[in-house]
């Protein structure tokens, strides 16, 4: 039973090498949701994003269910998913039903596979609501290349894929490749999310790859600075949900995901008061 009494130990706990890969696998997340959680809201794709996740179960259960790695077959079946979202829809209109249309398969299948295995059943959990304490060396290691992969990428398209987020049409008139920005971003979006849901799983996935920038759309008005503060609230309440979670023991993923929405609701609190001043 959870409760949450305080840890006089908490120092201590913190030290755990446990503690510390989380620690480590928070910066690795924190850097990637931070940097994409923008461009989904911007792209107004946080439909996608939620789905994108729940789209990567069957092949988290499936990958359990067949002896592999469950970031393989949840990243397989993300990208999967992402890419025939991004097919099927070239217009917001389209995007909303072929997400809900391949999120509705995606769903029932991963609960035909966890059916399927007493081990996939019990791997459901922390895939659906996080275990970013059972992180491991491998997994880290992964998640720095995946990073370094990113910020490689991401100054490589940043300028078109911010003017085709912005404003599609003008970018599409001035040549911008609408299309494969839009691929290139659905796939970016699947590789942020798989490294994600160890920390938050797979429902509360929206705390890290859209709250943050929602947030910081509210205090900056540059698109970089926006950025810049996804970021660094991801790894905030990251962290944050890390240290609380060790003082006064409970699920990290329910701490960070509360420190994410509080961070969001202060924001429109403020900005709510300045409008009415």
């Amino acid at each position: 039973m959870t409760t949450f009494t305080f840890d006089p130990a908490w120092t201590t706990t913190l030290t755990t090498p446990f503690m510390v890969n989380a620690f480590l696998a928070g910066l690795c997340i924190a850097l990637a949701a931070g940097i994409v959680s923008y461009f989904t809201i911007a792209r107004h794709s946080t439909f996608a994003a939620h789905a994108i996740a729940h789209i990567g179960l069957p092949g988290a259960t499936g990958a359990v269910l067949l002896g592999l790695p469950v970031a393989v077959g949840l990243g397989g079946f993300a990208l999967a998913g992402a890419l025939v979202i991004a097919a099927l829809g070239k217009r917001a209109s389209e995007r909303e039903i072929a997400t809900g249309t391949v999120l509705a398969f995606a769903t029932g299948l991963g609960l035909f596979f966890a059916r399927m295995s007493s081990s996939a059943s019990q791997q459901l959990q922390s895939i659906l609501f996080g275990s970013i304490l059972t992180i491991s060396d491998d997994q880290i290691i992964g998640f720095a290349v995946f990073d370094a992969v990113l910020l490689v990428a991401m100054a490589i398209v940043y300028r078109p894929l911010l003017f085709s987020s912005l404003d599609e049409q003008v970018a599409q008139a001035k040549g911008v490749p609408i299309g494969v920005m839009n691929a290139l971003f659905m796939a970016v979006l699947a590789g942020v999310i798989t490294i994600a849901v160890p920390a938050v799983g797979t429902l509360l996935i929206f705390a890290l790859v859209v709250t943050p920038a929602a947030t910081a759309t509210v205090v900056t008005t540059t698109p970089l600075r926006a950025i810049v503060v996804s970021t660094a609230l991801c790894l905030v309440s990251i962290w944050g949900g890390l240290v609380l979670a060790a003082m006064f023991p409970a699920p990290p993923s329910f701490v960070i995901v509360t420190l994410s929405t509080l961070f969001w609701g202060v924001a429109k609190g403020v900005e709510a008061l300045r409008r009415r001043g």
